[in-house]
């Protein structure tokens, strides 16, 4: 059981579960949970991981958590964010399998087939959502009209 734990689950499952390994293997649900605990399998849980390669990235984080921490006066800070991963399947490197002892492992970075990227904010004056679906052309795309800026605050 413990063998099959550290194998990609049926059906396209993300990860196998008690009753579908109970299921499986023909024993019942406890059991299952009680060799995973001794053997200290956890496949619920996922640890991923990205580290930043940009030089400036201390910069951009510090004005970021200054944004929030410290908001100029009368101001309203919103975050607006894209989500550019609609349909990037692949990851850039292989995640690492469960183990006895440790759990499952993946980048957050994917490589992009065809992918597109999706921009949304919440348009407080009337509650509407805006959205535009574009292509991922670029490292960092914008819609038509915006503008990129870096406010500074003090650190």
């Amino acid at each position: 059981m413990v063998a099959l734990t550290c194998t990609e689950p049926p059906h396209e499952a993300t990860h196998w579960t008690g009753r579908a390994m109970a299921r499986a293997i023909g024993i019942s649900l406890g059991s299952v949970q009680r060799i995973w605990q001794a053997h200290k399998l956890q496949p619920h849980r996922l640890r991923t991981f990205k580290r930043s390669h940009d030089p400036s990235f201390a910069d951009k984080l510090t004005d970021i958590v200054g944004l929030y921490v410290d908001a100029p006066a009368h101001a309203v800070v919103l975050t607006i964010d894209e989500k550019s991963q609609i349909q990037a399947l692949d990851r850039t490197q292989p995640g690492l399998p469960i183990k006895p002892g440790r759990c499952q492992s993946m980048t957050h970075d994917d490589k992009r087939h065809g992918t597109t990227t999706l921009f949304a904010a919440l348009s407080v004056l009337d509650g509407t959502l805006i959205g535009r679906c574009m292509p991922s052309t670029s490292p960092r795309p914008r819609p038509p009209g915006s503008t990129p800026s870096r406010p500074s605050f003090p650190r």
